[in-house]
């Protein structure tokens, strides 16, 4: 269940007021609500939901001494004692709670219409159609690297022609009287076919941009930060907006995910310590089939995440489906779950269902599969172009490698 998936847990102390003391325990952070569990007794002392908090602050007084108070309900609870420290715990709850805020506030604008299965079926497109649209980017991006190397290939021919020019020069020139030629005047050099200059390269596009929680080293300096995804790479910035890490996509290791809303980004060094972020936040889910899409292989699902993989949800999972699940569809899932199987009513049921669709819907489903084919048959050929463009690279680079070895032959009878 989304409801047993521990995000984070901390060791504190909870003050029972019935009792007026503090008890130790374990402050646990689910998707959807906080819970403290006595160590002794074993007790499930505080369990409410996130949604219901109206508060969370951080407080002190000539009694209790850096603690974290949580408001819900109209009750004050109070939480001293934490480790590794209260900033860490605060920057943790704050975080998801917000998402979960925001999460009820969208789904409350949506749910006020009633669903459809045209509906449905709509929201599954838009969700194909945006995945192709990232595709689509990321081929982009790299038909663009494709052509800087294809320019900067044509670049090094040039070198070459104008090299040989030299050597031509210094192995007979024209002033040298036992030349095979008494007067030798250099050979008019032809006009060359210059590429066309490169076009000034636009903003890069932003594939996605969540709100996360950074750690870098201990965890004692978690901080809330961004993490934007391009192109090209990973950016990682702090809650003022201001760079803390780029990742370019081919220093990128490996990405692991340690559970649905926690991931590590690693870059190996020899000869100093490797770069490693490790990144947590409640749209997780939304970012990791991007990642994989993006990042392939360098992908590692660890036991946890695994683990999860059947029953984690974001918190806007309590409203909708599995997160995981939500990037591909629901494989094995009955075809009508509204219709029990076997039931007498059948066609009468089917024959309602197919009314959902109205015109208007059934138009602006065509409209999406015109844009989705679109967009299949650019992706098409701009993958055939690369093909192209990879098989001129390679024979440009042999050529260059069979130039450069006759040049350093010729360079070394000179001398």
């Amino acid at each position: 269940m989304n409801e047993d998936i521990r995000i984070h847990s901390w060791p504190c102390s909870y003050y029972l007021d019935s009792s007026k003391q503090w008890i130790p325990g374990k402050l646990s952070l689910t998707p959807l609500s906080i819970q403290f569990r006595a160590d002794k007794t074993g007790e499930l002392l505080v369990d409410f939901q996130l949604a219901g908090i109206s508060e969370i602050k951080k407080e002190s007084s000539h009694l209790i001494f850096s603690s974290l108070t949580v408001l819900e309900k109209g009750t004050k609870h109070w939480f001293s004692s934490l480790h590794p420290n209260r900033n860490v715990v605060f920057n943790i709850l704050e975080h998801f709670w917000r998402e979960q805020l925001l999460a009820r506030q969208e789904a409350g604008a949506g749910a006020a219409l009633e669903s459809s299965k045209g509906k449905e079926l709509t929201g599954m497109l838009e969700g194909s159609q945006k995945r192709l649209e990232d595709t689509a980017k990321v081929l982009h991006s790299q038909g663009e690297q494709f052509d800087n190397i294809m320019r900067g290939l044509h670049k090094i021919e040039g070198d070459m022609d104008v090299a040989d020019r030299l050597l031509t020069e210094l192995e007979s020139p024209s002033w040298w009287p036992f030349s095979t030629k008494l007067w030798k005047t250099p050979p008019e050099a032809k006009p060359k076919e210059t590429p066309p200059p490169p076009h000034p390269r636009s903003a890069e596009g932003i594939l996605l941009r969540i709100p996360v929680i950074i750690t870098q080293g201990t965890d004692s300096n978690a901080k809330p930060g961004k993490l934007t995804l391009l192109p090209s790479g990973l950016e990682i910035r702090d809650c003022n907006s201001q760079l803390l890490q780029r990742f370019e996509s081919r220093d990128v290791d490996d990405i692991r995910v340690h559970s649905p809303y926690e991931i590590s980004v690693r870059q190996r060094f020899i000869g100093k310590p490797d770069r490693c972020l490790r990144l947590l936040a409640a749209r997780m889910p939304e970012a990791v089939p991007v990642l994989q899409l993006h990042f392939g292989r360098k992908i590692q699902l660890l036991e946890d995440a695994l683990g999860f993989a059947g029953a984690g949800r974001s918190p806007q999972a309590d409203l909708g489906a599995s997160s995981w699940q939500a990037a591909g569809g629901f494989p094995g899932a009955p075809a009508n779950p509204g219709i029990p199987a076997g039931s007498a009513e059948g066609p009468d049921k089917e024959q309602a269902q197919l009314q959902k669709v109205s015109q208007e819907e059934a138009k602006e489903l065509r409209q999406i599969l015109q844009k989705l084919k679109g967009l299949a048959l650019e992706t098409e050929a701009e993958l055939e172009r690369q093909d192209e463009a990879l098989e001129c690279i390679g024979s440009a680079a042999d050529r260059a490698a069979l130039t450069m070895a006759r040049h350093s032959r010729r360079m070394r009878r000179l001398t």
